[in-house]
């Protein structure tokens, strides 16, 4: 009996030389990728010193000037809350289009997919820019980026979910002669519930963060005070905003995560 000395590897000597190549690629592209940026070290150098000098100015925030951002907060709320829910409710037919096994036809499935890769492709300060010039700066510019903006996520989730319900149960109230508006309610509605609510509460989260930097575009929120006071050089205010803005989204999260952990 025969000792062998080979050696078991998880590639052959091709793969291995594909895998290094590979990485070279990769690197030699990241290396190209930082020299194109130009990075100033020089800066990079003195930011230590710089940033204990911002925070010099910061502190201590001004708390006098809290009453000045309930207003801006309140409409930051809003956007998140209106926005979401706008992009709520166009998201469902959407949804319905993109899961392959409620869509009516090809054309209609392509349709689906067309949008929610669209309007998640277009961040949101895009969108905040586009209905800032159309409506004028504002709340109303605002709900309408959250809402577009949110429409491929929302309608994406809630599409897979549509795709993992039972098909059993579908076909047993169809067998049973039902509508389709009732095997919708009945059927697949039901079972995607929890998927829905959590996919919501999610993306008012994700919103709520959203609604906090349009302002910088004239799209409404607290963003609207923190622009102008760094413009100004407000120092002092502006630790008092991204205070508040830290709260505003610390309580979101919270509510988001007890929403979506009583539903899972």
């Amino acid at each position: 009996m025969s000792n062998s000395t080979d050696s078991w590897s998880r590639f052959d000597r091709r793969e291995r030389l594909l895998r290094f190549f590979g990485l070279l690629a990769g690197l030699v592209i990241l290396v190209a990728a930082w020299r194109a940026m130009e990075v100033n070290y020089g800066y990079a150098v003195t930011a230590p010193r710089e940033l204990a000098d911002l925070f010099g100015r910061m502190y201590p925030p001004n708390v006098g000037y809290s009453r000045n951002i309930v207003g801006p907060l309140l409409e930051t709320i809003n956007i998140s809350i209106l926005g979401t829910a706008l992009a709520i409710v166009m998201a469902i037919p959407v949804a319905f289009l993109g899961a392959s096994n409620t869509s009516p036809n090809k054309p209609a499935y392509l349709l689906g997919k067309f949008i929610i890769s669209f309007t998640r492709s277009v961040n949101v300060i895009i969108w905040a820019l586009i209905f800032v010039v159309i409506f004028g700066p504002g709340a109303l510019a605002g709900v309408l980026a959250i809402s577009i903006r949110s429409i491929g996520f929302t309608a994406k989730l809630i599409a897979e979910a549509i795709e993992e319900i039972d098909r059993g149960s579908v076909e047993a109230i169809t067998a049973a002669g039902a509508s389709p508006i009732d095997v919708l309610i009945y059927s697949i509605v039901p079972q995607i519930k929890p998927a829905f609510i959590s996919v919501a509460t999610l993306r008012w989260d994700i919103n709520v963060r959203a609604s906090t930097i349009i302002g910088f575009v004239g799209a409404g929120g607290i963003g609207v005070p923190l622009q102008t006071e760094i413009n100004y050089f407000n120092w002092e205010a502006v630790l008092t905003i991204l205070i508040s803005i830290l709260g505003l989204v610390l309580i979101s999260e919270a509510i988001s995560a007890y929403l979506r952990k009583k539903v899972m």
